[in-house]
């Protein structure tokens, strides 16, 4: 472990510092997020903090490159030159359009391409396990493997993009998914199922460390957003992870008691929170008939606030749900035991009662009702919070 920690102490300090810098930096070159339909800022606010953690992931690849624990990863294998080339595809792709505005589909040709770079080198799964269907798994075609590697890359980098819409909400689901994944992926290499060449579980310890170091800037109020450039990149830093980690597990694992049938199943469930959004905001916009580049506020945060929680609390309430289905995913592989997940299913429903029934909520709601009453409804998520101080709420 001590590997680890030295090349997540370097990703972290080495963003940590240089978030500093890009917050002085982002005004002069122009990378400024101004208040829209979708922000809880009422100020303009300097964006491109990606690029302290896109500096923050070479470092630490710089450094574990040199550690003689990770020999393996990169002496012998060509996935973390694949990783360097897409992680910088991503970032490029995402940092111009938080300096100039880029086309939906310039966007995802950028998303495709980084995808592609990660195939070509190596980085796909192998296997994928036919759910319910007892030792049947299929051994993936070079094609097929590159398409899913592909597919994966773009659903993460968009589901991450989407999910940044509130101050350190992203960065958090990283931090607890990244230390999740991290966990299974140690888990497996001790069963023996997982090569020591493998890149996931070093992946996952620098995305949750740039993101560790970065947080403390980017917590409510924000003094600066990591932009599409931080939320591409840590879309593909956590699709690598997911490939490498589920689709790279053929044998029976004692641990995977619940998931055996579908081991892929484990790494989504740990990331469900952003996935999940980015479903329901794909069908809805296929139902009504909407374009899929449209900005809108009804992904999961917008409507935590439209309930009556603060940006802070409605935060909170997201990394709680990420912290419980990582629990649930994770559990299984150290204790075997299917009763160990009772607690996690009562914890699942305090925290769905929490979400509707707190005291602040139906605060809000009364304040909602007065006002419109009184023909000034609110109007946006500003607004929104406006309202939320006006009922007492400080939460």
């Amino acid at each position: 472990m001590l590997g680890y920690s030295v090349v997540g102490a370097v990703g972290a300090i080495t963003t940590f510092l240089l978030t500093f810098v890009m917050r002085r930096l982002a005004p002069r070159i122009g990378a400024m997020s101004m208040p829209g339909n979708r922000s809880v800022h009422a100020e303009p606010t300097p964006s491109l903090g990606g690029a302290a953690m896109f500096a923050g992931f070479l470092a630490a690849m710089a450094v574990a490159s040199q550690l003689n624990q990770f020999h393996e990863m990169f002496a012998d294998s060509s996935e973390p030159l694949g990783l360097l080339f897409a992680a910088g595809v991503m970032f490029l792709t995402g940092a111009v359009d938080d300096l100039r505005e880029v086309s939906p589909p310039a966007k995802v040709a950028g998303q495709v391409l980084s995808g592609s770079l990660l195939s070509l080198f190596g980085v796909t799964m192998l296997y994928f396990r036919v759910p319910f269907a007892s030792y049947q798994y299929i051994v993936l075609s070079p094609g097929l493997a590159s398409l899913l590697t592909v597919v994966g890359v773009v659903v993460l980098a968009n589901a991450l993009n989407l999910i940044d819409g509130l101050d350190g909400l992203a960065a958090g689901i990283v931090i607890i998914a990244g230390t999740a994944l991290f966990l299974y992926a140690d888990r497996l290499f001790k069963a023996g199922l997982l090569e020591g060449s493998n890149i996931a579980p070093l992946v996952a310890v620098i995305a949750v460390a740039i993101c560790a170091g970065f947080l403390p800037h980017n917590f409510s109020p924000a003094r600066i957003f990591m932009g599409d450039a931080g939320a591409m990149f840590l879309g593909l830093l956590m699709a690598v992870t997911t490939i490498t980690v589920g689709g790279r597990t053929a044998d029976e694992f004692s641990g995977q008691t619940y998931f055996f049938f579908a081991p892929l199943l484990i790494p989504i469930l740990i990331l469900a929170v952003p996935i999940v959004d980015t479903g329901f905001s794909f069908l809805r916009r296929l139902l009504h008939g909407e374009s899929f580049s449209r900005a809108d506020r009804e992904h999961l945060h917008h409507r935590l606030m439209r309930l009556g929680h603060g940006p802070r609390r409605a935060v909170v309430i997201l990394w709680l749900w990420t912290a419980l289905l990582s629990a649930v995913a994770l559990i299984p592989t150290y204790t075997n035991r299917g009763n160990a997940l009772v607690p996690l299913a009562l914890g699942g429903l305090g925290l769905l009662l929490f979400t509707y029934f707190h005291p602040g909520v139906r605060s809000f709601r009364r304040s909602n009702r007065a006002a419109a009453a009184a023909g000034t409804p609110p109007d946006g998520v500003v607004d929104f919070e406006a309202r939320r101080r006006a009922a007492g709420d400080r939460g």
